[in-house]
């Protein structure tokens, strides 16, 4: 049974009539199967899917990056990897089922493998927190990380995620340290990362695992600091008022490559990726392997320095410096504090001196 989104009434309705003309064992009794119909009606459908996907407000689109339908991270590792053997285990406390971690092949390339998973089902969707991962979880993949950098092994990361789980347990094992420490992590790391985010990239549970190289997304996933309902809760204490919050919030994936935050959009089937996952998971196929390609030739400096400057950059672009290139043109006023300070103190170090040698002369004279 397919899952429909409020504003898809019209696909739901064409849908439904085409099933029913498939069907030779209708109501009216064994009937010819009407083609010439079918194809008809399939065209209309195609083109309601069109226009309603080309003009999706912000909301629509945080709608589509969390359909129960649409494929997560389980199934692009066991569609693009071969070989995947799953580690678990954070050698401090525990085990973390909302993120998938192991090493696989690709395409004969040995890769390290993170995948933050909702779940498909209630069942999984309980088991895996929803996504949400815990203090655990972040240790589990930083062990990981740093192992798979010592082997020079690249990291592919997949984000879906509403955010870190925020629970008291969570917060006594510490998950804002362990979070702080996954993004330290992904930041010194020498080898190539991405992160290729899928559905929902929410707030620091996702930046945790995001400090990549090349940070991807599909074209209906968001990407943000806070749900909409989060934000216009906090703004206008009124978690109705989601979708002008959507609007303000940019976290469309046109909006935040336009804002030089990610590096790379992959386009989805008409009506969302869950509706081709065949063609989905070409084009991530075609993504992963066209982005490992840049860093092939590139050293551990490079890698990281490459990293480093994506992150830096970002806003500078806005009229913060009027060139963005020259990173090293940016001082910060604490710097120029500090400057003038020392300056003024070496300045008063000599007089007093001066002041105490001319007393001491007198003194002995």
């Amino acid at each position: 049974m397919k899952n429909y989104l409020s504003f898809e009434a019209d696909v739901k309705k064409l849908e439904s009539e085409i099933e029913a003309l498939k069907d030779p064992y209708n109501k009216s009794g064994l009937s010819e199967v009407n083609t010439q119909k079918i194809s008809k009606m399939q065209n209309e459908l195609d083109e309601n899917l069109k226009s309603i996907y080309s003009n999706l407000d912000p909301w629509q689109t945080t709608m589509v990056a969390r359909h129960e339908d649409r494929p997560k991270s389980k199934f692009f590792i066991d569609n693009l990897f071969q070989d995947f053997i799953k580690l678990s285990g954070d050698r401090h406390y525990g085990e973390d089922e909302a993120v998938l971690t192991g090493f696989a092949k690709f395409k004969g390339q040995s890769v390290l493998v993170i995948g933050q998973e909702k779940g498909d089902n209630l069942d999984n969707r309980i088991k895996r927190n929803f996504g949400m991962m815990r203090p655990e979880g972040y240790r589990k993949t930083i062990r990981l990380m740093e192992l798979a950098d010592r082997f020079n092994i690249p990291v592919i990361s997949f984000i879906d995620t509403p955010g870190a789980y925020p629970g008291v347990g969570a917060e006594e094992r510490g998950q804002a340290e362990a979070i702080a420490k996954s993004i330290e992590c992904c930041m010194k790391l020498k080898v190539p990362t991405l992160a290729i985010i899928l559905g929902e990239g929410g707030s620091g549970g996702a930046i945790a695992l995001a400090s990549a190289n090349k940070v991807i997304m599909l074209e209906n996933a968001i990407y943000s600091v806070i749900s909409p309902e989060g934000c216009a809760t906090i703004l206008w204490r009124d978690p109705k008022k989601m979708l002008d919050a959507a609007k303000a919030m940019k976290l469309s994936a046109k909006d935040l490559l336009e804002l030089n935050i990610i590096d790379e959009i992959i386009s989805e089937p008409l009506g969302g990726a869950h509706r081709d996952k065949d063609l989905i998971l070409k084009n991530v196929e075609f993504s992963i392997s066209k982005n490992l390609d840049v860093f092939r030739e590139m050293t551990g400096e490079e890698i990281i320095n490459n990293r480093k400057n994506k992150f830096l950059k970002i806003g500078r672009s806005k009229g913060f410096v009027d060139n963005p290139e020259s990173l090293s043109a940016i001082q910060l006023p604490i710097t120029k504090f500090r400057e003038i300070f020392k300056s003024r103190k070496n300045i008063i170090l000599t007089i007093v001196s001066i002041i105490i040698v001319t007393f001491f002369l007198a003194l002995v004279l």
